[in-house]
């Protein structure tokens, strides 16, 4: 019997809420940003002025944590979430008498509130800290290691790498320098900085014990998720989700996101989004308000399959990534590389797994040449990649008011609207769990025709009126199969 089969592991986010915790049952099978918004000429904080594990330092970490530690964060959340959350979405009144509930008879709502960590990279206050801490917060803030607090705003976040940046208005801060997730190296000693479990400003040293692992977790919050983790065994509980994880030197190397326990608290590994990956999101963020996503374009082999599923789906075995299949626009296929290939380097970095692969590739932006390495009929080759967007052009991608919603949404088709009787509108496909239409009671098949009193027929017409409306927003609409207009008020943060 395998040890999976006898060992559940429960992959946690590394935050401490009130109320819930974030879980994950899963069995676990350049650009230099170093600083961002301050004087590049002045020292920063953390330089402890020895060289890191790497190099042989003497395994005394004091100077290191000692120049972190006023770069860390903690961050406690408040959110208003509704008392009955396992109640339907439809009130037993609508299918008996055709309408929902309205806002007098909602059911009252509680606050929750939540703890994690953050590090500071700027001296003008901006902080980057999981997604997964400030998602669907109403209240932000942020104490520092002194006892100063301030009140923060979120900038943006990133679902799928589970990273956010929020801001406070302060000047003059110690922050963190960013090191080289690329050069760090399994057995390499780290330490761990952050607020676990409502503790003050707590240290734990670890080593690097494996590198671009893949657990799936940030499936939870996002369609696409990137994971390419650093395991350490640097003891990390909830609420040291959003700290720094630092090398001896004291430089940023990753923010520590997730635990893998059976328990639900520490009991042995720790995982941590690589600082190379962190620094170009958060540049994306702050320049763009939304990450700019590099895409390949390839379908490859997941790793650690079967003997038995690689000989069924006509994979082979071999040292690299096997390519199952090119995008017919993407960037891969334009630049030659071919189903059957082997994907082995990029800009000369070694990749023996798709998440080393997506752990490099996430570095990048759409646009920007690579050279990809790669082994075709067992002769080496070498081909210049242009990256491509999700739509297979180079465009920069916009941030869109339609992004907050968490829905995928389609102009309703002609037949459709002939049956409801009606011009045209908007149809409701699906609904995430994170969003603002996850807030209200709307289902899945709503179809929208109005947005603050204005009709629209169309996803266009829809932006449009979005774009207009500010923060508080009126949807109206119809359910198909069912009589009259339901109206669903809701703001956008």
């Amino acid at each position: 019997m395998k040890l999976q089969q006898i060992l559940p592991v429960i992959l946690i986010s590394a935050a401490t809420s009130i109320g819930s915790m974030y879980a994950y049952n899963k069995y676990v099978s350049k650009e230099a940003y170093t600083y961002i918004g301050s004087d590049s000429n002045r020292v920063p904080v953390n330089y402890a002025g020895f060289f890191d594990g790497i190099n042989g330092s003497p395994t005394d970490f004091s100077d290191a944590a000692a120049s972190a530690i006023p770069a860390t964060v903690h961050i406690k959340t408040k959110s208003t979430r509704t008392a009955s959350n396992n109640l339907p979405k439809r009130s037993p009144l609508f299918d008996l008498f055709g309408f929902d509930w309205d806002e007098g008879m909602a059911p009252r709502s509680l606050p929750q509130m939540a703890s994690g960590s953050g590090a500071i990279i700027s001296d003008d206050g901006y902080i980057v800290t999981n997604n997964h801490v400030v998602d669907g917060a109403d209240d932000i803030t942020v104490t520092m290691s002194d006892k100063k607090s301030y009140k923060a705003k979120l900038v943006a976040s990133d679902p799928s790498s589970d990273l956010a940046l929020i801001k406070i208005d302060a000047k003059g801060l110690p922050f963190l320098m960013y090191g080289n997730s690329d050069e760090v190296r399994v057995g390499q000693w780290v330490l761990a900085i952050g607020y676990p479990l409502n503790l003050e400003t707590t240290v734990t040293a670890g080593i690097v014990s494996a590198k671009s692992r893949t657990l799936e977790i940030n499936r939870r919050q996002s369609r696409t998720p990137i994971e390419s983790f650093i395991q350490t065994d640097a003891a990390v509980n909830p609420g040291n989700s959003g700290g720094p994880l630092i090398n001896t030197a004291g430089q940023l190397i990753g923010i520590n996101s997730a635990i893998a326990s059976p328990t639900g608290s520490y009991a042995g590994y720790s995982f941590t989004i690589p600082v190379n990956m962190v620094k170009k999101i958060v540049a994306d963020l702050m320049k763009f308000g939304t990450v700019q996503r590099a895409y390949l374009g390839i379908n490859y082999a997941p790793d650690n399959l079967s003997e038995e599923i690689k000989t069924k789906e006509g994979i082979k075995s071999g040292e690299g990534v096997f390519v199952m299949d090119v995008t017919k626009d993407g960037a891969a296929a334009a630049s030659g590389i071919k189903k059957g290939d082997f994907i082995t380097r990029i800009n000369n970095v070694p990749v023996r797994s798709g998440a080393e692969m997506v752990g490099q590739i996430a570095t990048y932006r759409p646009g920007d040449k690579v050279k990809i390495g790669f082994r075709r009929d067992g002769k080496e080759m070498i081909s210049d990649v242009i990256l491509r967007n999700s739509s297979g052009t180079t465009d920069v991608v916009k941030t869109s008011v339609l992004d907050k919603l968490g829905a995928e949404m389609a102009t309703i088709d002609a037949k459709l609207a002939k049956e409801m009787g009606i011009k045209g509108g908007v149809i409701v496909k699906s609904i995430d769990e994170n969003g603002a239409f996850s807030k209200t009671r709307m289902e899945e098949g709503f179809v929208i025709l109005k947005v603050n009193g204005k009709e629209v027929n169309t996803v266009d017409d829809f932006r449009l009126e979005m774009e207009k409306a500010g923060i508080s927003v009126t949807l109206d609409g119809m359910y198909p199969g069912y009589e009259g207009v339901f109206r669903y008020p809701m703001k956008l943060d």
